[in-house]
């Protein structure tokens, strides 16, 4: 076996998938404080496997296949997760009757961007073209890894009571910020996947 497919980049992915494949574990039972450590493991892991990666170039092939992929599973797989409790879709602002917490909607949009995104990606770098993640795409990523840990956060302080408000502001705000984020990203995306596809053909 090729040892330098299990370089440390490669090892954080694979901490990645097995923390997200916890979480789906534990949700279902409640234990969102779990669930929210878990998530952090994992979040912490997209982060630092990319910088490991870059700094001690050590990008694999078996790493651009399993990077992406543990991203979508640890966001999308939690997200589907997540609202289908019935707490977070009521979240409302104080003095505010309009429900702005997640919604299946919400969710319906970040993994049909996610389905799209990989097929565009496929396509370009398999006419050879760079199709690498932009600084747009990963302020999404801080807006999911945020607005996904304040849902944990959010949950656990219910059970306690009432959460803060900044808490649930911090939650509404990211979780529409994702959405935003999301959408402009996506037609970047592909505005740059036509481009590159354009001059391969005219070339």
């Amino acid at each position: 076996m090729n040892k330098s497919l299990w370089n440390v980049p490669n090892v954080l992915t694979f901490v990645r998938i097995v923390s997200s494949i916890l979480i789906f574990t534990v949700l279902p039972f409640g234990c969102y404080k779990i669930g929210f450590v878990l998530f952090v493991i994992g979040a912490l892991t997209d982060f630092a496997d990319g910088w490991w990666a870059r700094r001690f170039h050590q990008v694999t092939k078996l790493g651009r296949i399993l990077d992406p992929f543990a991203d979508k599973l640890l966001v999308c797989g939690t997200l589907i997760y997540l609202v289908s409790i019935p707490e977070l879709i009521g979240v409302s602002l104080p003095g505010c009757g309009w429900k702005l917490g997640l919604a299946p909607w919400m969710v319906v949009v970040i993994v049909s961007r996610e389905l799209l995104i990989t097929m565009l990606r496929s396509i370009v770098e398999g006419g050879g073209g760079d199709f690498s993640a932009k600084w747009l795409g990963k302020i999404k990523m801080g807006f999911q890894c945020v607005g996904i840990g304040a849902c944990f956060v959010y949950l656990i302080l219910l059970r306690r009571g009432t959460p803060q408000t900044w808490v649930t502001l911090t939650m509404i705000v990211c979780l529409w910020g994702m959405i935003w984020t999301a959408v402009h990203s996506c037609i970047n995306y592909i505005f740059a996947a036509v481009r590159v596809l354009r001059d391969a053909e005219s070339a």
